[in-house]
């Protein structure tokens, strides 16, 4: 027989049910207004970014899809469309050439540079203002354990087959 569920108490549920919407809804706001403002959605101002805080402008794209935690068939396709618009281009990594890195161009470096203070504000806006400093920080560390927690589960999936 197997065991009972453990249930949530009124407290998780309320926890749970509070983080449900804010999944369901976060994204869709800061994907409104980047699209409003700069033609990008959230993931592809997300992979711009990352390439625009990297040395050189450029990762591998394993390396990429890690950072933002995509797969990588999703990335290929966002990066595919960027590349369309002279965004960023893939080039064959010089150190081993079965990888391809993504190199963000001056084009894509301009428009993630005129995108990032409405971003900002979005985000601020959103989810930031009327912080205080202490929920920053709570904010911060229940984002990474979650985070943690879904990285460590996924990489044991994989081990398992």
């Amino acid at each position: 027989m197997p065991d009972e569920p453990r249930w949530l108490n009124d407290c998780e549920r309320d926890a749970w049910l509070a983080l449900a919407k804010l999944v369901f809804n976060l994204p869709g706001a800061l994907d409104a207004q980047l699209l409003r403002d700069s033609r990008l959605t959230l993931f592809d101002y997300f992979v711009l970014s990352m390439l625009s805080m990297t040395p050189d402008r450029t990762l591998r794209l394993s390396e990429l899809a890690n950072h933002i935690g995509s797969s990588l068939s999703r990335l290929s396709n966002v990066v595919k469309r960027l590349e369309q618009r002279d965004l960023l281009r893939r080039e064959p990594d010089p150190e081993n050439s079965r990888y391809t890195r993504a190199v963000l161009t001056d084009a894509g470096w301009d428009t993630v540079v005129a995108a990032a203070p409405g971003h900002v504000a979005a985000v601020r806006r959103y989810v930031l203002d009327g912080l205080t400093e202490d929920q920053v920080n709570v904010l911060r560390d229940i984002a990474c354990h979650v985070t943690e927690r879904l990285d460590r589960t996924a990489e044991q999936d994989v081990r398992r087959g």
